[in-house]
């Protein structure tokens, strides 16, 4: 693993590790699309305060902005959460799974 992966999992980490932000990403999944005033209004902070936890998601890559006019987007990028997937979860749940699949075979006579 290079040390570009390695800083980009830290930063999708990092981001992922605070619950106002974890809150963020499900108004965007349930919406995309929202304004800061849209994603401040659901919030007990601050515009200075989701202005910045927004700043985080966007460098971890989690949330891409498009303006429009004066108004500034933001949208859901699961890429980085499947690249956490694939990367941590997948390979240590594997064997778990490919247990399951024999002993599913063997009990149904499949083997």
């Amino acid at each position: 693993m290079s040390d570009d992966d390695r800083s980009d999992d830290d930063r999708v980490f990092k981001a992922l590790a605070d619950p106002t932000r974890r809150f963020l990403l499900d108004l965007l999944f349930a919406r995309d699309g929202r304004t800061l005033s849209e994603l401040e209004s659901e919030l007990e902070m601050t515009r200075y305060g989701a202005m910045k936890h927004l700043k985080v998601l966007e460098e971890a890559g989690l949330v891409i902005t498009r303006r429009s006019g004066r108004e500034k987007h933001h949208f859901l990028n699961p890429v980085p959460i499947r690249l956490i997937h694939d990367r941590w979860i997948d390979k240590y749940t594997e064997r778990q799974v490919s247990a399951l699949t024999e002993l599913k075979h063997k009990l149904e006579g499949n083997t």
